[in-house]
């Protein structure tokens, strides 16, 4: 499988989580993370969105000086990545404070306006990018 054909199924999973994890995320809002199924269902949607995300990179960039690659590219681009980061860390916290204490806390409210500023950002980036989805790539 080439490179084009393996980051054209990359942005297809991404596409098709994007709104599962959009919609997990909003059901976490609404009821204050109410429950266990809740945020074990949002945990199955999002480790292996955020899993893509990193794929999705590796793809563009292999390994090599991928940071200061980071820096060549255009501002929403590289406020996405740094959104990506914030979610990603604010994530694991919120996380770990979960499995503590079963509860939300003010930790997880910052990681999910943080995650919708991400998840704004992405659909911008996908819009943007909306012909590398048609039919004849």
């Amino acid at each position: 499988m080439t490179k084009v054909q393996k980051l054209k199924r990359c942005n297809w999973a991404l596409a098709v989580l994007l709104p599962i994890v959009l919609a997990s995320s909003i059901q976490l809002e609404a009821t204050s993370s109410g429950g266990r199924l809740p945020v074990i269902l949002h945990l199955i949607a999002t480790v292996p969105f955020m899993c893509l995300i990193i794929w999705h990179i590796y793809l563009h960039f292999q390994w090599k000086k991928w940071l200061t690659r980071f820096s060549k590219l255009k501002v929403p681009t590289r406020i996405l990545w740094w959104l990506y980061a914030l979610t990603f860390l604010s994530g694991l916290a919120t996380f770990i404070h979960w499995l503590i204490t079963q509860a939300h806390g003010p930790l997880g409210g910052i990681h999910g306006k943080i995650g919708f500023l991400m998840i704004a950002f992405a659909i911008g980036h996908v819009i943007k990018r909306n012909k590398y989805f048609r039919a004849n790539r």
